[in-house]
């Protein structure tokens, strides 16, 4: 669809924008998008808002309006994307900031009191046009939050937010919420001045009513800390220290984040008028950049997969969970299990402290939930009751589907599957949390394969959000989908891949890996070696993440790539030095990095390379190989593996492998994942690089023939302008 049809395609469709006049002369617009499950804003709601506001300023005795949702838990979950990829240029993009802009600015001017009464999610342009009213009241629910997330998608608020939001609760706050992506919640909320206030659901219009009724009252008085930064010389250091601060988290790859700081400072030193002009042409610019591009891209994508049920059957209801093994692992899936998926989890270990173990992690959790008033300590009291755990195995007829997480060791996740079928229901489904034994052998016993998948979380399973589901020859479909639907519980984005060794995300790792070990190996520091990966985008460099995945785990896997997929996996020989000295990583305190004894006061801002691991390796560490080439060393590496894995099956889509590699291992989001990028550069140009890096270290750079073949014919593996 063209921009201007976007934008013109209203008329054929019913209002979302209802107005009701009370017997008080109160007007309430109710806001409820015909077929959607919640509110978003769209282009079509521009001519909707304006007709609404001039049948409500045509009611002579009309004394105010109160906005609100006619959804159940949700006010405006933010603007529908969608009109994004409808324009074909930054001026287009410009021209729908600025009628968002002009929109909103009329809520603003509007002659009698508006109050906007927000239930739910309230974010991006749902915040953008709450902060238009001349006044907020939000509901104290759980599933009240209120925040502009736009910079995660490469972009800025483009409907006036940059301008109002610095305004009504200082710059410093305003930008915190703006750079961060934050959600806040009603009581952080009301304490900050983003809304005047916050009761409970039931008494919310009635709230909002009596705002209105009040009339029109006198700002709320920023704290002295916020009038302070107000003036010239507060003012140009925040922005000194934010900009500081915002370059050390993104390294310049998120252009977005700069905009933000510039448009809120042109507003606050050049007026409204110039704020909302450097916003609008801000936004257009943002949304034609490769960033935004990227980063939508996975938006979509992990939108589109928390759709799918992994395959064509319908899943089997869940309404009890069992998991097997209270270590850090299971704890972490019972966790999830209850407090996301609200179901109830009974945990087996083989004694008493695994299970503690297990309720402890959970309990620690919640715990920082109820500190910061995030939650009440009667809510982590319910929660905490759905787990229960036992040394035997009692409850576990009733359940649906078991997780086993035990130790790495087939004849023992076998003796499991037995377990489970003697133990169990006939319909249970048996997921083994493994991530290098292939399923088909964990199943090879089994009476029952088609219930037996894989199941891979990543640590910690709390924060990680991907799960790979792998499923061997003969699991059944319903299995899929079934095991498709807990992670979903779970809030997990869940990828089914092939039960290849490595599955997806740790066979592209591996190479990556193998690649910083082999720069290490050359001389560089270990830092310089990380460092070079965090310039490029990743969260962490790949020694630190070996570190912190378990040194002892990683060579693991590594024998099972070589033995089924060639030499090419081979971890330099000078690196079982590093194990037999007994380094595991973080988790014993020995690795490359240096950790400080339990206990100890020492707090490091950075942490320190362990030197002593030099001469254990045979080298002397000293900075010679530029940053670039080790980065285009590790990407490259890992990219030539992916196109392998697509290549072979071991992912059903390029989507699949983008989300896998951001969402499993942080592969850079600005740049989409390895397939965009792979795309961003062309085929042509990474089959020539991969050839020049052959030529230069060795055959394991040689590129696969998918890449070559796609070379040769110019493919790509995303439709162009897609």
């Amino acid at each position: 669809m063209s921009f201007e049809n976007a934008l013109h395609e209203q008329r054929a469709k019913p209002s979302a924008f209802h107005l009701t006049l009370r017997p008080d002369n109160i007007g309430v617009i109710t806001i409820d998008v015909p077929g959607e499950k919640v509110n978003t804003l769209k282009a079509e709601f521009v001519e909707q808002i304006n007709d609404v506001l001039l049948k409500a300023q045509q009611l002579a005795t009309l004394e105010g309006l109160v906005i609100l949702s006619g959804k159940p838990d949700s006010f405006i979950a933010g603007a529908d994307i969608t009109m994004i990829a409808a324009c074909d240029t930054a001026q287009q993009a410009q021209a729908l900031a600025k009628k968002g802009q002009s929109t909103l600015a009329q809520i603003a001017a509007f002659p009698v009191p508006v109050v906007a009464a927000i239930h739910g999610a309230c974010l991006g342009g749902g915040l953008e046009l709450a902060l238009a009213c001349h006044s907020r009241v939000c509901s104290l629910d759980d599933k009240t939050a209120l925040g502009l997330p736009e910079v995660q998608l490469g972009l800025l608020p483009g409907s006036g937010g940059t301008q109002r939001l610095p305004r009504l609760i200082g710059a410093s706050k305003a930008l915190d919420m703006m750079l961060t992506g934050r959600h806040i919640r009603a009581r952080q909320a009301l304490r900050m001045g983003l809304v005047d206030d916050a009761v409970p659901q039931s008494i919310l219009l009635q709230t909002a009513i009596e705002r209105v009724k009040q009339g029109w009252k006198s700002r709320r008085a920023l704290p002295w800390q916020e009038r302070l930064l107000n003036g010239p010389l507060g003012r140009s250091l925040l922005f000194s220290i934010v900009r500081k601060k915002t370059l050390e988290k993104t390294h310049g790859n998120y252009p977005a984040a700069e905009r933000i700081i510039q448009v809120v400072r042109t507003g606050l030193d050049q007026g409204s008028a110039s704020g909302y002009e450097a916003e609008a042409r801000a936004f257009g610019e943002l949304a034609m950049s490769s960033q935004s591009a990227a980063l939508r891209s996975l938006f979509f994508a992990s939108t589109a997969l928390k759709k799918e049920r992994g395959g064509d059957a319908q899943p089997n209801e869940l309404h009890r969970v069992g998991v097997l093994g209270g270590g850090l692992m299971g704890g972490g899936i019972a966790c999830v299990t209850a407090t996301r998926g609200g179901l109830p989890v009974r945990i087996k270990d083989v004694n008493e402290q695994g299970i503690n173990h297990a309720l402890k992690y959970t309990w620690d959790l919640l715990g920082k939930r109820v500190r910061s008033k995030r939650m009440r300590p009667a809510e982590r009291q319910k929660q905490m009751m759905l787990i229960s755990g036992s040394t035997d195995y009692s409850g576990f007829e009733r359940v649906d589907i078991v997780v086993e997480a035990v130790f790495e060791d087939i004849a023992l996740k076998q003796q499991m599957v037995a377990d489970i079928e003697h133990h169990a229901a006939p319909h249970t489904v048996f997921a083994s949390n493994t991530s290098s034994l292939p399923i088909g052998q964990i199943a090879a016993k089994a009476a029952r394969p088609q219930q037996v998948i894989g199941l891979h979380y990543f640590s910690p399973v709390d924060k990680m959000p991907l799960v790979e589901v792998i499923p061997h020859a003969t699991t059944s479909q319903q299995t899929i989908a079934t095991t498709v639907a807990l992670a979903h519980k779970q809030g997990k984005t869940a990828i089914v891949v092939a039960d290849r060794a490595g599955f997806y995300v740790n066979r592209i790792l591996a190479p990556y890996i193998n690649e910083a070990a082999r720069c290490l190996l050359e001389g560089e520091p270990i830092e310089s070696v990380d460092q070079a990966l965090v310039d490029f985008g990743f969260p962490v460099g790949p020694i630190m993440l070996l570190d912190e995945v378990g040194i002892d785990v990683g060579t693991k896997i590594i024998p099972i790539l070589t033995a089924e997929l060639g030499p090419r996996f081979a971890a330099p020989a000078a690196f079982d030095a590093v194990l037999k000295d007994g380094r595991k990583g973080r988790k014993n305190g020995r690795g490359f990095y240096l950790y400080p004894a339990e206990g100890s006061r020492t707090r490091q801002k950075r942490k320190s390379a362990d030197s002593s691991i030099y001469p254990l390796l045979g080298i002397t560490a000293k900075a010679h190989i530029q940053h670039a080439v080790i980065a285009q060393r590790c990407v490259m590496m890992m990219l030539n593996e992916a196109a392998r894995c697509l290549d072979e099956g071991v992912i059903r889509s390029a989507r699949d492998g983008d989300i896998g590699a951001v969402f499993g291992i942080g592969f850079p989001p600005f740049l989409g994942g390895p397939f965009r990028y792979m795309d961003e550069l062309g085929a042509e140009k990474v089959v020539k690089t991969l050839r020049y890096l052959q030529q230069q270290y060795g055959e394991y750079f040689a590129p696969c023939e998918r890449l070559q073949r796609m070379a040769e014919q110019g493919e790509r593996f995303y439709p162009q302008g897609s």
